[in-house]
């Protein structure tokens, strides 16, 4: 028989089957994480994460102990049936990602599609996002956008950067440190001379946010931590 747990409505619930809840954790600062989320996280049988060490610091800012199975982008077939195994036999498992909320650019979504399949019942325990955090501070109009994630590499690349040049309304895109220089002179040259606002470790202590024209930022640009971008347009 599955866990008791209490639902959004305070009621109680006993599944045959566990529950997998898809907990957003925080983009940065540790404390930008919801009650529920933490209630969550003390009540489920085990923690699904991205790399146990990222979690585990989380965890134990808030003295939490569960076991942590990793699922990460080089995790194989083998994996998700461990992990719906576990599920069928009446766990219920938070499903976390390193930064954010799961599934969003994010492996994490090839498992809770695998759990819709087979029936078992997902719930959402929403909270931080860098996309929209970014757009918040952006000054621009965003009543609709684009969510691109991470551009593609190679195959695709220029493809989705002539898409994003026809657009008339901003764009978000994820970018890593590493590459962040190269996607910038990317779009300079098949989008155009743009406005962006580019932010660098977003609630974090050496949060930087950079905005003007791409040939304005780039220099300005620090190559380390994780990256958030828009791309106005119109």
């Amino acid at each position: 028989m599955g866990t008791l747990l209490p639902d959004k409505f305070g009621k109680i619930l006993l599944n045959k089957f566990g529950k997998i809840f898809v907990v957003a954790t925080p983009i940065g600062n540790l404390e930008d994480i919801t009650f529920r989320a933490l209630k969550t996280l003390k009540l489920v049988d085990l923690i699904v994460c991205e790399d146990t060490r990222r979690t585990g610091i989380l965890l134990s800012a808030y003295e939490i102990k569960k076991p942590l199975v990793s699922f990460h982008q080089h995790s194989k077939l083998q994996k998700i049936d461990q992990i719906i195994d576990e599920l069928k036999s009446g766990k219920n498992i938070a499903l976390v990602t390193d930064a954010g909320t799961p599934g969003i650019s994010d492996p994490g979504g090839v498992l809770i599609a695998a759990a819709i399949r087979d029936k078992i019942e997902v719930d959402a325990i929403p909270g931080a996002d860098a996309a929209t955090t970014l757009l918040s501070l952006s000054g621009i109009p965003a009543e609709k956008y684009l969510f691109l994630g991470f551009l593609p590499k190679k195959k695709g690349r220029q493809t989705t950067l002539k898409l994003i040049s026809s657009l008339d309304f901003p764009v978000v895109l994820f970018e890593s440190p590493h590459r962040i220089i190269k996607t910038l002179k990317d779009i300079e040259m098949i989008v155009g001379e743009r406005n962006v606002i580019v932010g660098r470790e977003l609630t974090k202590k050496f949060q930087e946010i950079y905005r003007g024209t791409i040939s304005e930022v780039l220099p300005k640009i620090k190559e380390q931590g994780e990256f958030v971008l828009i791309i106005e347009n119109g």
